[in-house]
């Protein structure tokens, strides 16, 4: 069975989803990457609430391109979360490989003072 792209991305978020979960004190940050930029959010699937969310097709994201873009995104979303009293979180990479702008996500995350 040959599987297009997505497909293969969404079986792998399946799998990973299968194994991560957020709460309301540890929420899980979902990552989508597009061809264009990179979204996030803090995700409470508790109660199914999303708490914070961040999207490149902000002012101050859209004239920065790849890792960069996705780092600023990481740094945001944490600033974010600490103003709703947010310290940890769960990361979910939602299908795509640990690497490049979901990577670079992560470490702007971690950077400005959230704990993954």
């Amino acid at each position: 069975m040959n599987l297009t792209k997505p497909q293969a991305r969404l079986r792998r978020r399946r799998r990973v989803r299968a194994k991560v979960s957020g709460t309301a004190q540890r929420p899980r940050i979902s990552v989508f990457r597009s061809n264009r930029g990179i979204f996030a959010q803090l995700i409470d699937d508790d109660a199914g609430r999303t708490l914070a969310a961040v999207s490149w097709t902000e002012e101050e994201l859209r004239k920065l391109t790849g890792a960069d873009q996705a780092q600023r995104a990481g740094e945001l979303l944490a600033q974010r979360a600490r103003a709703a009293g947010i310290e940890r979180a769960v990361f979910d990479r939602g299908g795509y490989r640990y690497h490049g702008r979901v990577k670079a996500l992560a470490d702007g995350a971690r950077e400005a003072g959230l704990t993954l």
